[in-house]
């Protein structure tokens, strides 16, 4: 997770304004693009009070830290002149950032100037060709439509946001561009028309050609002709997944639309999951390594009426064993040799919201009657101590392995195993749910390009083809690792096969694909096998390779016996 301060560079790299200040209004740093807006150098404006420093930018009607941390707020454009009589037109965002404990820490706010492109909209008339091939130079997204709604332009940075081809568009509908025939946004754009009164959408989203949602800021206004009568509207619109990304990491919380899936499974798991997130239910998530399960935990989570308060994850593979009791459940004074003072364990910390407690199938024996109890009682003894604490936490727990087989095996308890598997959710591998594949590309290169500040490229057809066709045995997470080595590689505007990395260019696929039972964990061993055959026996490049983290790897290479 990117910290604040490599959030200010990456947006200064958008030409975005952006600062951060504490819990009492204190500036704690500034990017160079909210410096130029406010004319002043970091050295005048860091450690003081923002109040004082921003009064030519209003603070904004609802402060983020005065309501204790409420939602992102998000307000219309301000008016800003500075002290040469130039008027700015600034766009303001602010949201709550939080330490790790989910308490409030402080605020992010964004600022954008408008005004380049707001004095160019003001000359643009339908003729004014010249002006168009301006527009078309923009890195930011412009259609125009006729008074009937009609598709009359739609501009390079347009293409790029949306994935479209110009061509596929013009003299259609503006309709396919949203996500049902009475959106708000088209709603907004239909009566800009009429009136002729300019109008923006803070939220607004865009529905690309492979069918996904996409974060937008937008602005509409009418398009007039010489005489001054409308003939049409304009609207042009910002790509806003990057803050959409910068509010997740920032709140930790996430929504449906993080998950992406049009498959039948999917649609199944959604609708599953938007039963189960307003109870208090425990849920049990199984699926193959790289699956997200992690995200759709966060998802639950964020939907339940637990969102404000803390999200804890403990991944029971990844901490030793003689150190997994202490971190789970904390310690008192004197519990052991070191032990000189009291720690809180990890349910302490998520009192009131939600414990997730991944690899749960890798929990030894002897924790496993403890955390029961927590079940059953909602109360726990830290270790060294006579006195029980009570806690109030929703518990959500995964594995990729199948704790059915581990009861059998007498490697995890019954009675645990039905306490958790209240509600079980499977997640599937990319190999049951191809038909998201496109989507899923899609989604994962606009998020990268986002965090990397460079424009989307296309996929080649014949590297399109090599997507589509491999099995991803380490699932979504080597989607991912997958796509970032073909931007790293890639320097033109499209990817291409010979930026993939080269076990898929050669078409040679990894051992069987994980399955059920046996098969899949004798498939899972020869596949880790290959690999690290593959990589010289190095276990970074293997993991990386495999998608999943070394500590994951380490783990399964003990648990096959694999030296």
């Amino acid at each position: 997770m990117l910290k604040c301060g490599q959030w200010l560079e990456v947006l200064d790299e958008l030409t975005i304004g952006a600062f951060t200040v504490d819990r009492e209004h204190s500036i704690i740093d500034i990017n160079l693009n909210a410096q130029g807006l406010i004319g002043m150098q970091a050295g005048e404006v860091v450690g003081r009070d923002c109040r004082e420093i921003f009064t030519g930018v209003p603070c904004l009607s609802r402060c983020v830290l005065a309501n204790s941390g409420d939602t992102t707020v998000v307000e219309p454009d301000v008016a800003v002149t500075d002290e040469h009589e130039v008027t700015y037109w600034i766009t303001r965002l602010a949201t709550p950032i939080y330490d790790d404990n989910g308490n409030l820490a402080g605020c992010l706010t964004i600022l954008q100037d408008h005004s380049p492109i707001s004095d160019l909209i003001e000359r643009l008339h339908h003729e004014e060709s010249k002006l168009k091939n301006i527009l078309d130079s923009l890195d930011i997204g412009v259609f125009t439509v006729n008074r009937g709604g009609l598709i009359t332009f739609f501009n390079t940075a347009a293409e790029q946001i949306t994935g479209y081809n110009r061509k596929r568009l013009l003299g259609r509908s503006c309709a396919v561009l949203f996500e049902k025939p009475q959106a708000d946004d088209l709603r907004l754009l239909q009566k800009t028309i009429k009136d002729g009164k300019s109008r923006q959408s803070q939220h607004g989203s865009i529905i690309d050609e492979k069918g996904a949602a996409i974060p937008i800021q937008i602005r509409y206004m009418a398009l007039r002709n010489e005489k001054g009568v409308t003939i049409g509207g304009l609207a042009t619109f910002r790509d806003l997944t990057l803050l959409h990304q910068l509010h997740q990491a920032m709140e930790n919380r996430y929504t449906f639309r993080d998950m992406i899936g049009k498959s039948p499974a999917m649609q199944k798991i959604f609708k599953i999951v938007s039963m189960v997130s307003s109870s208090d239910a425990t849920v049990l998530i199984e699926g193959p390594t790289g699956t997200g399960k992690d995200l759709l935990a966060k998802v639950i989570h964020a939907s339940s009426h637990r969102a404000h308060k803390p999200f804890v994850k403990v991944n029971c593979a990844a901490i030793p064993d003689n150190l997994l009791e202490s971190e789970i459940f904390g310690y008192v004074k004197g519990a052991f040799t070191g032990a000189d003072r009291d720690k809180p364990g990890r349910f302490d910390e998520a009192h009131g919201g939600t414990i997730f407690l991944d690899e749960i199938g890798d929990l030894p024996l002897a924790l496993q009657a403890k955390l029961l109890r927590v079940i059953e009682d909602r109360e726990f003894y830290p270790l060294g101590s006579h006195r029980t604490k009570k806690v109030d936490v929703r518990i959500l727990s995964a594995t990729n392995r199948q704790l059915d087989k581990l009861v059998a095996d007498h490697q995890f308890r019954e009675d645990l195993y039905y306490r958790l598997n209240v509600v079980r959710i499977e997640l599937p591998p990319l190999t049951a749910r191809r038909g998201d594949l496109p989507l899923l590309i899609s989604h994962v290169l606009r998020k990268l390009c986002a965090l990397k500040g460079r424009r989307l490229p296309k996929v080649s057809a014949s590297a399109m083809k090599i997507l589509l066709n491999f099995d991803y045995p380490g699932n979504i997470r080597e989607l991912e690792n997958i796509i970032e080595h073909a931007l790293i590689l890639c320097t033109s505007s499209t990817i291409r096969p010979e930026h993939l990395p080269g076990y898929l260019q050669t078409g040679r696929q990894s051992a069987n694909r994980p399955g059920r039972g046996s098969n899949q964990m004798d498939g899972e061993a020869r596949k880790i096998s290959c690999a690290l055959k593959d990589h010289g026996g190095h276990r970074g490049k293997t993991a990386r390779a495999l998608g999943m983290d070394r500590t994951t790897l380490w783990r399964k290479m003990k648990r096959y016996g694999i030296s």
